[in-house]
Protein backbone atom coordinates (compact mmCIF):
# COMPACT_ATOMS: atom_id res chain seq x y z
CA UNK A 1 0.00 0.00 0.00
CA UNK A 2 2.53 1.96 0.90
CA UNK A 3 4.34 1.74 -2.42
CA UNK A 4 1.17 2.25 -3.97
CA UNK A 5 1.06 5.68 -2.40
CA UNK A 6 4.24 6.79 -2.96
CA UNK A 7 4.06 5.59 -6.84
CA UNK A 8 1.58 8.18 -6.96
CA UNK A 9 3.21 11.26 -6.10
CA UNK A 10 5.80 10.52 -8.16
CA UNK A 11 4.37 12.41 -11.18
CA UNK A 12 3.81 15.40 -9.05
CA UNK A 13 7.27 15.08 -7.41
CA UNK A 14 8.77 14.93 -10.54
CA UNK A 15 6.63 18.00 -12.05
CA UNK A 16 7.72 19.83 -9.15
CA UNK A 17 11.63 19.45 -9.97
CA UNK A 18 11.14 20.12 -13.87
CA UNK A 19 9.46 23.27 -12.36
CA UNK A 20 12.13 23.96 -10.34
CA UNK A 21 15.28 22.84 -12.54
CA UNK A 22 13.49 25.37 -15.04
CA UNK A 23 13.00 28.32 -12.79
CA UNK A 24 16.68 27.74 -11.72
CA UNK A 25 17.66 27.45 -15.22
CA UNK A 26 16.07 30.98 -15.88
CA UNK A 27 17.47 33.10 -12.98
CA UNK A 28 21.05 31.74 -13.66
CA UNK A 29 20.47 32.94 -17.55
CA UNK A 30 19.12 36.34 -16.30
CA UNK A 31 21.99 36.52 -13.89
CA UNK A 32 24.66 35.56 -16.16
CA UNK A 33 23.84 37.73 -18.71
CA UNK A 34 23.52 40.46 -16.41
CA UNK A 35 27.20 39.90 -14.96
CA UNK A 36 28.82 39.80 -18.18
CA UNK A 37 27.06 42.80 -19.81
CA UNK A 38 27.71 44.58 -16.35
CA UNK A 39 24.30 46.01 -16.27
CA UNK A 40 23.37 46.98 -12.59
CA UNK A 41 19.36 47.35 -13.11
CA UNK A 42 19.39 43.77 -14.64
CA UNK A 43 21.12 42.43 -11.64
CA UNK A 44 18.94 44.18 -9.88
CA UNK A 45 15.92 42.49 -11.17
CA UNK A 46 17.42 39.18 -10.89
CA UNK A 47 18.12 39.59 -7.05
CA UNK A 48 14.29 40.57 -6.65
CA UNK A 49 13.52 37.58 -8.62
CA UNK A 50 15.49 35.25 -6.79
CA UNK A 51 14.21 37.14 -3.54
CA UNK A 52 10.38 36.58 -4.52
CA UNK A 53 11.85 32.31 -4.93
CA UNK A 54 12.75 32.55 -1.64
CA UNK A 55 9.15 33.32 -0.50
CA UNK A 56 8.45 30.97 2.52
CA UNK A 57 12.14 30.34 3.62
CA UNK A 58 11.91 31.49 7.11
CA UNK A 59 8.13 29.38 7.78
CA UNK A 60 10.32 26.36 6.15
CA UNK A 61 13.53 26.95 8.96
CA UNK A 62 10.57 27.50 11.61
CA UNK A 63 9.22 24.20 10.17
CA UNK A 64 12.66 21.75 10.24
CA UNK A 65 12.96 23.19 13.92
CA UNK A 66 9.92 22.83 15.42
CA UNK A 67 8.49 19.18 13.26
CA UNK A 68 12.30 18.42 12.40
CA UNK A 69 10.95 17.97 8.96
CA UNK A 70 9.79 20.11 6.06
CA UNK A 71 6.35 19.95 4.06
CA UNK A 72 8.12 19.87 0.86
CA UNK A 73 11.77 18.88 0.15
CA UNK A 74 11.56 20.82 -3.23
CA UNK A 75 10.00 23.47 -1.66
CA UNK A 76 12.60 24.04 0.49
CA UNK A 77 15.27 23.35 -1.96
CA UNK A 78 13.39 26.38 -4.12
CA UNK A 79 13.45 28.47 -1.32
CA UNK A 80 16.54 28.41 -0.33
CA UNK A 81 18.63 28.76 -3.32
CA UNK A 82 16.20 31.75 -3.82
CA UNK A 83 17.96 33.20 -0.85
CA UNK A 84 21.57 32.51 -1.57
CA UNK A 85 20.80 33.79 -4.94
CA UNK A 86 19.39 37.23 -3.80
CA UNK A 87 22.39 37.57 -1.62
CA UNK A 88 25.20 37.03 -4.21
CA UNK A 89 23.20 39.01 -6.79
CA UNK A 90 23.13 41.63 -4.27
CA UNK A 91 26.40 41.40 -3.19
CA UNK A 92 27.59 41.57 -7.38
CA UNK A 93 25.14 44.68 -7.79
CA UNK A 94 26.58 46.71 -4.89
CA UNK A 95 30.51 45.62 -6.20
CA UNK A 96 30.08 47.56 -9.18
CA UNK A 97 29.76 50.69 -7.19
CA UNK A 98 31.97 49.80 -4.21
CA UNK A 99 33.32 52.78 -2.77
CA UNK A 100 36.15 52.72 0.29
CA UNK A 101 34.54 52.55 3.51
CA UNK A 102 35.51 56.35 4.52
CA UNK A 103 33.94 58.42 6.42
CA UNK A 104 32.97 57.89 10.47
CA UNK A 105 30.03 56.25 11.69
CA UNK A 106 27.30 58.30 12.80
CA UNK A 107 25.98 58.60 16.76
CA UNK A 108 23.39 56.02 18.19
CA UNK A 109 20.37 57.62 17.88
CA UNK A 110 16.41 56.19 17.66
CA UNK A 111 14.25 56.19 15.06
CA UNK A 112 11.55 58.71 14.39
CA UNK A 113 8.11 58.33 16.09
CA UNK A 114 6.59 57.46 13.14
CA UNK A 115 8.64 54.37 13.11
CA UNK A 116 8.22 53.82 16.64
CA UNK A 117 4.70 53.70 16.24
CA UNK A 118 4.91 50.87 13.82
CA UNK A 119 7.21 49.08 15.66
CA UNK A 120 4.80 48.82 18.94
CA UNK A 121 1.66 48.42 16.45
CA UNK A 122 3.67 45.19 15.10
CA UNK A 123 4.40 44.25 18.78
CA UNK A 124 0.47 44.65 19.37
CA UNK A 125 -0.19 42.25 16.72
CA UNK A 126 1.56 39.32 18.05
CA UNK A 127 -0.58 39.39 21.54
CA UNK A 128 -3.76 37.70 20.73
CA UNK A 129 -1.30 35.45 18.61
CA UNK A 130 0.56 34.71 22.00
CA UNK A 131 -2.23 34.50 23.78
CA UNK A 132 -3.90 32.12 21.92
CA UNK A 133 -0.48 30.07 21.82
CA UNK A 134 0.27 29.74 25.73
CA UNK A 135 -3.36 29.11 26.14
CA UNK A 136 -3.11 25.75 24.23
CA UNK A 137 0.53 25.71 26.10
CA UNK A 138 -1.03 25.37 29.56
CA UNK A 139 -3.75 23.36 28.63
CA UNK A 140 -6.25 25.48 28.04
CA UNK A 141 -8.97 25.47 25.10
CA UNK A 142 -9.19 27.55 22.25
CA UNK A 143 -11.38 27.74 18.86
CA UNK A 144 -12.64 24.06 19.50
CA UNK A 145 -8.83 22.51 20.34
CA UNK A 146 -7.88 21.80 24.15
CA UNK A 147 -4.00 21.88 24.70
CA UNK A 148 -3.80 18.44 24.94
CA UNK A 149 -5.50 17.91 21.84
CA UNK A 150 -2.77 20.39 20.23
CA UNK A 151 0.34 18.48 22.14
CA UNK A 152 -1.08 14.75 20.68
CA UNK A 153 -1.45 16.54 16.92
CA UNK A 154 2.48 17.82 17.52
CA UNK A 155 3.40 14.47 18.89
CA UNK A 156 1.93 12.84 15.50
CA UNK A 157 3.28 15.35 13.49
CA UNK A 158 7.25 14.75 14.48
CA UNK A 159 7.28 17.38 16.47
CA UNK A 160 10.81 17.69 17.83
CA UNK A 161 12.06 16.83 21.33
CA UNK A 162 12.45 20.37 22.56
CA UNK A 163 9.45 21.75 21.03
CA UNK A 164 7.73 18.92 23.46
CA UNK A 165 10.09 19.67 26.07
CA UNK A 166 8.68 23.41 26.20
CA UNK A 167 5.15 22.20 25.75
CA UNK A 168 4.93 20.23 28.93
CA UNK A 169 6.76 23.67 30.84
CA UNK A 170 4.00 25.51 29.78
CA UNK A 171 6.27 27.72 26.91
CA UNK A 172 5.41 27.41 23.18
CA UNK A 173 7.99 27.95 20.76
CA UNK A 174 6.47 29.98 17.98
CA UNK A 175 5.56 32.36 21.29
CA UNK A 176 9.09 32.20 22.28
CA UNK A 177 10.04 32.93 18.21
CA UNK A 178 7.72 35.97 18.28
CA UNK A 179 9.44 37.70 21.94
CA UNK A 180 12.71 37.71 19.53
CA UNK A 181 11.21 39.24 16.72
CA UNK A 182 9.89 42.07 19.16
CA UNK A 183 13.20 42.65 20.53
CA UNK A 184 15.10 42.06 17.34
CA UNK A 185 12.09 44.96 15.98
CA UNK A 186 13.06 47.42 19.00
CA UNK A 187 16.73 46.65 18.54
CA UNK A 188 16.07 48.41 15.06
CA UNK A 189 14.46 51.41 16.43
CA UNK A 190 16.44 52.36 19.81
CA UNK A 191 20.28 53.18 19.92
CA UNK A 192 20.92 50.23 22.10
CA UNK A 193 20.84 48.10 18.61
CA UNK A 194 23.59 50.20 17.18
CA UNK A 195 25.89 50.12 20.56
CA UNK A 196 26.32 46.76 22.78
CA UNK A 197 24.70 48.07 25.88
CA UNK A 198 26.72 47.25 29.43
CA UNK A 199 24.78 44.02 30.38
CA UNK A 200 26.58 42.38 27.23
CA UNK A 201 29.69 41.87 29.03
CA UNK A 202 32.50 42.59 27.33
CA UNK A 203 30.55 43.63 24.35
CA UNK A 204 29.31 46.76 26.08
CA UNK A 205 30.20 49.48 24.56
CA UNK A 206 31.21 48.40 21.28
CA UNK A 207 29.51 48.85 17.85
CA UNK A 208 27.10 46.33 16.98
CA UNK A 209 28.35 45.33 12.88
CA UNK A 210 25.19 46.56 10.79
CA UNK A 211 24.72 43.04 9.07
CA UNK A 212 23.89 41.43 12.44
CA UNK A 213 20.33 42.90 13.01
CA UNK A 214 19.75 43.60 9.42
CA UNK A 215 19.97 39.91 8.03
CA UNK A 216 17.35 38.56 10.39
CA UNK A 217 15.24 41.92 9.80
CA UNK A 218 15.70 41.51 5.72
CA UNK A 219 14.93 37.98 6.21
CA UNK A 220 12.20 38.10 8.52
CA UNK A 221 10.60 41.43 6.49
CA UNK A 222 10.97 39.55 2.88
CA UNK A 223 9.14 36.31 4.16
CA UNK A 224 6.27 37.85 6.83
CA UNK A 225 5.01 40.65 5.26
CA UNK A 226 3.82 39.05 1.84
CA UNK A 227 3.25 35.85 3.90
CA UNK A 228 0.92 37.74 6.17
CA UNK A 229 -0.59 40.59 3.36
CA UNK A 230 -1.27 37.65 0.86
CA UNK A 231 -2.55 35.45 4.25
CA UNK A 232 -4.93 38.25 5.25
CA UNK A 233 -6.13 39.13 1.83
CA UNK A 234 -7.35 35.45 1.88
CA UNK A 235 -8.73 35.49 5.30
CA UNK A 236 -10.82 38.62 4.16
CA UNK A 237 -12.28 36.44 1.03
CA UNK A 238 -13.17 33.95 3.55
CA UNK A 239 -15.11 35.81 5.86
CA UNK A 240 -17.09 37.77 2.97
CA UNK A 241 -17.83 33.83 1.84
CA UNK A 242 -16.00 34.27 -1.65
CA UNK A 243 -13.76 31.24 -0.54
CA UNK A 244 -13.72 28.24 2.33
CA UNK A 245 -11.15 27.54 4.58
CA UNK A 246 -10.80 24.03 5.26
CA UNK A 247 -11.60 22.92 8.95
CA UNK A 248 -7.90 21.14 9.13
CA UNK A 249 -7.51 20.32 12.96
CA UNK A 250 -9.92 22.22 14.10
CA UNK A 251 -13.91 21.43 14.86
CA UNK A 252 -15.17 23.56 11.79
CA UNK A 253 -14.11 26.32 8.86
CA UNK A 254 -15.29 29.32 11.60
CA UNK A 255 -12.51 27.89 14.27
CA UNK A 256 -9.79 27.97 11.49
CA UNK A 257 -10.80 31.33 9.96
CA UNK A 258 -10.73 33.23 13.65
CA UNK A 259 -7.13 31.15 14.05
CA UNK A 260 -6.25 32.11 10.75
CA UNK A 261 -7.27 35.71 11.55
CA UNK A 262 -4.90 35.75 14.30
CA UNK A 263 -1.87 34.09 12.93
CA UNK A 264 -1.89 35.50 9.65
CA UNK A 265 -3.01 39.17 11.11
CA UNK A 266 0.07 39.15 13.34
CA UNK A 267 2.35 38.29 10.49
CA UNK A 268 1.14 40.94 8.19
CA UNK A 269 1.06 44.05 10.99
CA UNK A 270 4.54 42.80 12.21
CA UNK A 271 6.50 41.95 8.90
CA UNK A 272 5.36 45.34 7.48
CA UNK A 273 6.80 47.14 10.69
CA UNK A 274 9.50 45.10 10.21
CA UNK A 275 10.27 46.46 6.94
CA UNK A 276 10.10 49.97 8.57
CA UNK A 277 11.99 49.88 11.17
CA UNK A 278 15.07 48.20 8.68
CA UNK A 279 15.03 50.49 6.38
CA UNK A 280 15.23 53.43 9.68
CA UNK A 281 18.53 51.57 10.75
CA UNK A 282 19.85 51.18 7.34
CA UNK A 283 19.61 54.55 6.77
CA UNK A 284 20.41 56.08 10.28
CA UNK A 285 23.65 53.75 10.46
CA UNK A 286 25.23 54.81 7.37
CA UNK A 287 28.63 56.45 7.66
CA UNK A 288 29.06 60.11 7.72
CA UNK A 289 31.66 62.04 5.06
CA UNK A 290 33.47 64.93 6.06
CA UNK A 291 30.59 67.53 5.17
CA UNK A 292 28.16 65.17 7.40
CA UNK A 293 25.80 63.98 4.52
CA UNK A 294 25.92 60.13 4.07
CA UNK A 295 28.28 58.30 1.81
CA UNK A 296 27.92 59.40 -2.06
CA UNK A 297 25.59 62.61 -1.24
CA UNK A 298 28.27 65.69 -2.65
CA UNK A 299 27.91 68.64 -0.20
CA UNK A 300 25.80 71.71 -0.82
CA UNK A 301 26.67 75.56 -2.27
CA UNK A 302 29.36 77.34 -0.52
CA UNK A 303 28.06 78.56 3.17
CA UNK A 304 26.63 75.34 3.68
CA UNK A 305 26.73 72.37 5.49
CA UNK A 306 24.69 69.10 4.80
CA UNK A 307 23.80 67.88 8.00
CA UNK A 308 21.59 64.33 8.39
CA UNK A 309 18.51 63.81 10.45
CA UNK A 310 17.23 61.29 12.24
CA UNK A 311 16.43 59.08 9.66
CA UNK A 312 19.79 59.78 8.20
CA UNK A 313 18.75 61.86 5.26
CA UNK A 314 20.89 64.27 4.58
CA UNK A 315 19.61 67.82 5.17
CA UNK A 316 21.18 71.34 3.94
CA UNK A 317 21.96 74.39 6.79
CA UNK A 318 23.25 77.05 6.47
CA UNK A 319 26.73 77.65 8.28
CA UNK A 320 26.78 80.29 11.05
CA UNK A 321 28.97 83.28 10.81
CA UNK A 322 30.15 85.23 7.52
CA UNK A 323 30.71 82.71 4.58
CA UNK A 324 34.57 81.90 3.52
Amino acid sequence: MRAERHAALLPGRRSRAVELGWLLVGLGALAALATLARVRALLWVACALSTVCAFGLLMDVITLMVNQTVDSGTGFAKNALGGIGAVLLAATARAGDARPATGARPEPSPASRDVHLAACAGTAAFVPYAAMKVTWAVGGTFAGVSGEEMLTKAEENGASGLWLALASWGLDATALLAALGVFLLFGLIRPWGQVFPRWTLFLGGRRVPRWLPLTPALIGAATLAPYGVLGVGYCALATVGAVRVPPGDFPSSADALLVSWIGLGAFAVYGVALTVAARSYWLRTRRVGPNGAPRGVESGPPGYRCRTDRQGRPSDQRLRGPAG
